[in-house]
């Protein structure tokens, strides 16, 4: 009896050792595939996980992209920072390097892509404080890298759309710089803004239809203010792109699908409302048909313009006409 006890407990033993085996190669493996990175162009060369706060925290690290070739002279490089989605509870920085790659492989631009906390570790505003520092790092290394620091456009999509659009409208509010890193005496403006699709008034977003009850209490925005939107409404307000919008705000593309069933359209819809009243720069493509992500030729062709006006100082011009989703 004993010796079938002793068999027992061995068993257990072993397939508790195994389970867990299993749990850490699974989550390996899912940390390898979010983290793998893209083949990029022979001519860009890469540079990963750079500390941008003077932490230890993985999350809060930058991936920088320089071409090997200048199609123009010796001066410093414009630069293109990409900031990831994932309802500011997923998502990994390594996604922006594919996007930001033919840019700098013209040998026209720098990139940059930013991890910053998800909602899992901290609520806001600390998602926006890591965007800020990331800026700052930016211009405190600029000289090390031959990066201009006067020509630093920002892009996202999503939850990184919303960050974006929060850098471009919240240049010089206080309260959202925080205090990380080494170059807090560097401004963290940026030179202007492609926003995809990101959520702009937390507390409208569930007045409009959406496969999601934004005002829940586990919805991604409640997750990022932490507790019920309509129940927080102050610092719903406070992570809110509308709140900030003045007339000093940098030129924006916004770019929303007609049929997003995330993201209200909406949203977009009132940012750029609110730009424009305050006379600034402000392009907002309707995709039609699209839903909550697209990849257009026509659409990245204007990107391209955009970032060629803005940050090349190219007399380009830039069709706000609606752009029809293919298939």
């Amino acid at each position: 009896m004993e010796g079938k006890v002793l068999f027992v407990k061995r068993s257990l033993v072993f397939l508790i050792v195994l389970a867990a085996i299993v749990i850490r190669s699974t989550s390996a493996l899912g940390q390898n595939r979010a983290r793998k990175t893209p083949r990029l162009p022979e001519n860009v060369r890469l540079e990963l996980d750079i500390p941008y706060a003077d932490t230890d925290n993985p999350r809060q690290r930058l991936d920088l992209l320089m071409p090997d070739e200048r199609i123009d002279s010796d001066g410093p490089l414009p630069v293109v920072v990409w900031i990831h989605g994932g309802a500011w509870r997923a998502g990994d920085k390594r996604g922006g390097l594919g996007r930001l790659a033919p840019f700098v492989a013209s040998g026209q631009y720098a990139g940059v892509t930013v991890g910053y906390r998800l909602t899992g570790e901290a609520i806001w505003p600390a998602q926006i404080h890591d965007c800020k520092a990331a800026i700052r790092w930016i211009r405190g290394n600029a000289k090390n890298y031959n990066l201009d620091s006067q020509r630093i456009a920002v892009w996202g999509s999503s939850a990184g759309g919303h960050l974006v659009a929060m850098l471009g409208t919240s240049g010089g509010v206080k309260h959202l710089e925080g205090n990380l890193g080494s170059h807090t005496d560097q401004s963290s403006r940026v030179t202007c803004v492609v926003d995809y699709f990101g959520p702009s008034d937390l507390l409208s977003m569930g007045q409009y239809p959406s496969t999601m009850d934004h005002d829940a209490g586990d919805s991604p925005e409640s997750l990022l203010v932490g507790g019920p939107v309509q129940q927080t409404r102050d610092m719903a307000r406070n992570a809110s792109t509308t709140t900030y919008v003045t007339e000093e705000d940098p030129p924006f593309l916004i770019a929303h699908g007609t049929k997003d069933p995330l993201v209200p359209l909406n949203q977009s819809v009132r940012l750029a409302e609110l730009l424009e009243k305050s006379d600034v720069d402000v392009t907002f493509i309707k995709v039609v048909g699209a839903g909550h992500g697209f990849r257009t030729p026509e659409l990245q062709r204007r990107v391209d313009l955009f970032f060629a006006r803005h940050l090349l100082g190219k007399s380009v011009a830039i069709s706000s006409e609606p752009i029809e989703q293919r298939r």
